[in-house]
């Protein structure tokens, strides 16, 4: 039998925009508000603490930089899939949100004059990625949870592995979940639901992402009838470290480093003669690969041919200041210290711009709920994201969402009815269907080849051939998950268990990727098709949606909303 919950608002997911979004529904409605956290690891180890070069804002109006210029940067580097609208309110928004953090405490770091450091980042004209040396997210998450316990309006569900989000009429109801300590079932009622799960990046094997960022709440979004946008779009980082996919920050090419062939050339020059190694991630990870199948990258371990990341020329006093991280990495993973030797490194999946359908105020088609940070797609990276624009969008719109849920909790909201017969009947699928499986397949075997899988056909290039290779082999992958076997039987902290339910949910968003892939015949973007090389806006100038319905995937579309610029070449 379920153990039932209630709260006046439910957060799913912990991460940078979960703790903004509680920080902004506690401090405006204090003790009148009662929230749930909820994270399926304990909640100061979200993916959002391993972000490290930097938080995008406008901070230098005096010495040259603007929000036109960060929106057109912005924008520029979406190949112009962003919403331009959505765009503007979030430079506007920015770089309140860098002096909010400033004021509760967060240790930026500092110019010689005292004022805050930013360092120049891929992409932007301007030096605009507010830094803590190379721990910014690790920082900010801190920030936001010292400030948060201020408040006493909020309960933390650490290990809480949330398998359903119940919808009806058109109307949030609740959650069901595992308490992973206990080994209860749990459902959880709420008024309002925000949901910042975070992104899928661990469809690749070679990421940049923790393991456990299994896009959780983007597939039961997908379930739930809420549809899912441009997934076809993931971002491969240039720099993860050999063989383990560590992210090696932006902020080593921010900070000088030059990326070099096993000739020892800077062959960025041949890509992006202007920015050299600071053009967008999408070209880069572009011309690394093409440097690689061109022979000239080293030979790495189990086909993991990489380049050299050089950072010696900047001097050990700027690394053991600005990149004390990365050197640590280096040394400890790779038995490299980049103040004597370059670090390997190539392309790793590192973000999904697509996300859960969502207004520019993250609200998404049903009432009640909301969405914020990597899960949501408000449009603002389009086809390809900015470094330093990730965190500032989970600050920004977890702000955003904040205001919209106290004032959607303000106006009266009434709690909804949680149907017993949703509960049960998912508490027997978990319980007595899967926690019972005993069928002849591993599912960590499966999960293995779904990764590579996924690496082989819808990597940094992608053809129409290896997308419908992809997709016939995800349904003989999916076939065989019928017949998945789950060897611990126990209730308490069954792991075994959970990388099954994982598992599911990464089955359905690699459908909705390599579909949105297939049908897209074009190259923008982190979307590089070989077969369709050229970017074509009189087709495709327009988001991909995804929605579930019965078993089937039906993919529409929606225009981009232009408000300033109309598409330009991108040049670098």
């Amino acid at each position: 039998m379920a153990q039932h919950r209630t709260h006046d608002v439910l957060i799913l997911g912990t991460g940078l925009a979960g703790l903004r979004a509680a920080l902004e529904v506690g401090s405006q409605l204090g003790d009148s508000v009662d929230i749930g956290l909820v994270s399926k690891v304990q909640l100061m180890r979200a993916h959002s603490v391993c972000a490290e070069g930097g938080t995008g804002a406008v901070l230098r109006a005096e010495e040259g930089d603007n929000l036109d210029l960060h929106a057109w940067d912005t924008i520029k580097g979406s190949d112009f899939l962003a919403d331009q609208d959505v765009v503007y309110r979030f430079v506007e928004r920015s770089p309140r949100e860098i002096r909010l953090l400033e004021n509760w405490g967060m240790p930026w770091s500092r110019r010689d004059d005292g004022r805050i450091l930013q360092r120049p980042f891929g992409g932007h004209s301007f030096p605009r990625a507010t830094m803590a040396a190379d721990k910014t997210g690790f920082f900010e998450m801190q920030t936001l949870y010292d400030t948060l316990q201020k408040y006493r309006n909020h309960h933390r569900y650490d290990e809480l592995f949330v398998t359903r989000i119940i919808v009806e009429d058109g109307q949030f109801r609740g959650l069901t979940a595992i308490d992973m300590a206990s080994g209860e079932f749990v459902a959880l009622r709420g008024r309002a639901l925000l949901i910042a799960t975070g992104g899928a990046g661990t469809l690749y094997d070679f990421t940049t992402y923790s393991r456990t960022v299994s896009g959780d709440g983007l597939a039961m979004a997908l379930r739930a009838g809420l549809a899912l946008e441009d997934m076809e779009f993931v971002q491969f980082h240039p720099t993860g470290l050999v063989p383990s996919a560590i992210l090696i920050t932006e902020g080593c090419r921010g900070e000088g480093a030059y990326l070099l062939n096993k000739d020892g050339e800077r062959f960025m020059a041949d890509y992006a003669p202007k920015l050299l190694e600071l053009a967008p991630r999408d070209l880069i990870s572009r011309a690394m690969i093409t440097e690689i199948e061109a022979g000239r990258g080293f030979a790495g371990p189990e086909g993991l041919d990489y380049l050299h990341l050089d950072l010696a020329h900047l001097g050990a006093e700027r690394i053991q200041t600005r990149l004390p991280l990365i050197r640590e990495v280096a040394m400890k993973f790779v038995d490299v210290d980049p103040i004597l030797a370059p670090i390997p490194v190539r392309p790793a999946a590192h973000y999904s711009m697509g996300g859960i359908e969502c207004d520019i105020d993250g609200a998404t088609g049903v009432d009640g709920i909301w969405v914020a940070g990597e899960a949501a797609c408000v449009s603002l990276h389009g086809a390809n994201r900015l470094g330093t624009n990730s965190t500032a969008e989970c600050l920004v719109w977890g702000g955003i969402c904040g205001e919209q849920i106290a004032d959607y909790l303000r106006a009266g909201s009434t709690l909804p009815e949680l149907p017993d017969d949703c509960v049960r009947a998912e508490e027997a699928r978990v319980f007595d269907d899967l926690l019972n499986r005993d069928g002849d397949e591993n599912p960590y075997e499966l999960e293995h080849e779904l990764r590579h899988l996924m690496d082989a056909c819808m990597g940094v290039y992608r053809t129409g051939a290896a997308l419908r290779v992809g997709l016939a082999q995800l349904e003989t992958l999916r076939a065989r998950f019928d017949t998945v076997r789950v060897d611990d039987r126990s209730r308490i902290y069954n792991i075994n268990l959970i990388t099954v339910l994982e598992l599911e949910n990464l089955f359905d968003l690699a459908g909705v990727a390599l579909r949105s892939a297939l049908a897209r015949e074009e190259s923008r973007g982190a979307h590089a098709r070989r077969d369709f090389p050229a970017r074509d806006d009189a087709s495709w100038l327009r988001h991909t949606l995804v929605r579930k319905v019965g078993d089937e995937l039906q993919i529409g579309y929606k225009p981009v909303r232009i408000t300033h610029w109309h598409p330009a070449e991108r040049s670098y």
